[in-house]
């Protein structure tokens, strides 16, 4: 069981945090007096500074303040659904060729077939996440102000680390602006220095929460600890290189400015001046001891999920549970049984064609189809054997039930650095084609075991490099986006099974690049835009 306490902050001490349906656009954050007391209370112990961040770092694994569910973060929906990592991996992934889910839960299938509308509950669920998470993050930077500590009489040493616990908080808070601006395009900009009482924000768009992140990015991780000296699961100067190179590679796309040489200059600091490294064995990244295995030492940033201490229906206890079905051994997964959802479709399987001895390929297909006839039919569709809460030697993660998974989520690794700084140089931002040919190899050697299926710089096309992240980033929340990135996730370019609600697929409006502000949202703030089509 890993070592990990995430000690939740009392919902009397922080009233501020309360959400009404949106606090990206609609916030109100107005503690009386008494709450104000509750709150210095709080802050008189010393440890409370790096309890309240360890309350942000969990607010990407957990949905409330008791366990799986019961007092929800997030309302109006069931709360597993609310959960950080599995909303934005519905959005990334369920979009794609690479997933698609049986379910008939409210809206989940429209996500496959290109047919969300802004009434989505899901599309909502995640948007008010992301906000919370903002918010939660901008509440710790009002309360951790040079002012504020000197009225406290905090140490000088401690105002130290509270400086570094602040650069911590702005990276999380730009990882969700982050995912707004990819997922949504434009919102509202809440910081620390808005209005601490009920306020309509003003809309921001695509390009201002762009320049918001980059500059964030550009300031803070001066203040980080240095690559590879913080604690387990608290970020470093890498993740905000790494950051910032996810949205500069991606600005094409968010602004129309091509940025790839500066996205280099970023995912060059990450692996040249860090000391993570390649695992040698691929499947033990996703399994319930990858923070002890040798898997951690390649990730940039994980998210933590424990069995015990982070009790979730999301995370990584939906990836494994989920795609658990039909004739699978459910012990074979460390669980209790399966949830018989979430499989893939051919076109992602033909990815590894001819590729025997991968073993990034890991399909189930006894009992499964490999082409989808019926959407609802589990069987129907190969299944993917990816996620597991089973140690090393096959033993089950520390929950006794079944029920919850140990298995950490890798948000950034280093092995989608080295296909970054590939797709950088095939797109001639610089760096060195040999480089980007050795990084791809090392990749390859790892899953094949050998040389035997290396590649040369006249492989490294974009249409090869996209695939690869395919066989190599499947299922950690990274298709949708590049997809986009690479001009074939809407219209006919790239068609995959039941995109558009065709079972050989349609092609799809290209406004499904972004996704609509909730409709609830822009009732609750009229200055909200809707993104066109919607």
């Amino acid at each position: 069981m890993k070592r990990i306490q995430i000690k939740f902050l009392s919902i009397a001490s922080f009233l501020v945090l309360f959400l009404m349906s949106s606090c990206v656009n609609d916030l109100k954050q107005a503690p009386d007096n008494e709450n104000l007391l509750s709150d210095e209370a709080f802050f008189s112990n010393p440890n409370s500074y790096k309890q309240f961040l360890a309350k942000l770092y969990a607010g990407l694994a957990t949905t409330g303040q008791s366990g799986p569910a019961g007092s929800p973060d997030i309302s109006f929906i069931d709360e597993g659904f609310s959960q950080y990592v599995r909303g934005y991996w519905n959005m990334q992934e369920l979009t794609t060729d690479e997933a698609i889910i049986a379910w008939n839960d409210a809206t989940i299938k429209d996500f496959h077939y290109h047919t969300w509308t802004s009434l989505d509950v899901f599309i909502t669920a995640t948007f008010n996440r992301l906000a919370y998470q903002v918010t939660n993050c901008n509440e710790f930077l009002r309360q951790t102000t040079d002012a504020k500590l000197s009225s406290r009489g905090v140490s000088d040493e401690l105002k130290a680390e509270i400086k570094t616990y602040r650069a911590e908080a702005r990276f999380l808070r730009a990882l969700s602006y982050w995912h707004i601006v990819d997922l949504f395009g434009g919102a509202s900009l809440v910081t620390e220095e808005s209005p601490t009482t009920y306020f309509v924000p003003a809309y921001a768009t695509r390009q201002e929460l762009f320049s918001f992140v980059e500059a964030e990015l550009t300031d803070l991780h001066t203040d980080l600890k240095s690559p590879n000296t913080n604690e387990q699961y608290r970020v470093d100067k890498a993740a905000a290189w790494m950051l910032q190179g996810k949205l500069l590679m991606n600005a094409e796309v968010y602004v129309g400015t091509n940025r790839y040489a500066d996205a280099l200059t970023a995912i060059s600091k990450v692996i040249n001046e860090s000391s993570y490294s390649i695992n040698s064995n691929y499947r033990n990244l996703f399994i319930a001891d990858n923070d002890t295995n040798g898997a951690q030492n390649e990730f940039i940033f994980a998210v933590a999920f424990d069995g015990i201490n982070t009790k979730t229906y999301g995370g990584t206890t939906y990836l494994t549970h989920a795609p658990v079905g039909g004739n699978m051994a459910a012990t074979d997964f460390g669980i209790n049984g399966g949830w018989a959802g979430l499989r893939t479709t051919s076109a992602f399987v033909n990815k590894f064609a001819g590729a025997t001895g991968d073993s990034r390929a890991q399909f189930h297909s006894p009992g499964q189809t490999l082409e989808i006839g019926n959407v609802g039919s589990f069987t129907d569709g190969y299944a993917i054997r990816k996620w597991k809460n089973v140690d090393v030697n096959g033993n089950p993660g520390s929950d006794a039930t079944g029920d919850f998974v140990d298995t950490d989520f890798p948000m950034f690794r280093l092995a989608d650095a080295y296909l970054m700084y590939t797709e950088c140089v095939a797109r001639g931002a610089g760096g060195s084609m040999s480089t980007a040919v050795g990084y791809v190899n090392s990749l390859r050697e790892r899953a094949y075991g050998n040389a035997t299926a290396n590649i040369d710089s006249g492989d490294l096309t974009l249409d090869f490099i996209l695939d690869e992240r395919g066989r190599e980033l499947h299922w950690e929340g990274h298709r949708r986006t590049d997809l986009i990135r690479f001009g074939k996730f809407t219209g006919g370019s790239y068609l995959w099974p039941w995109k558009g609600n065709v079972p050989n697929g349609a092609p799809t409006a290209s406004f499904r690049k972004l996704f609509p502000i909730p409709s609830n949202s822009i009732s609750s703030n009229p200055n909200l835009q809707q993104n066109p089509g919607y």
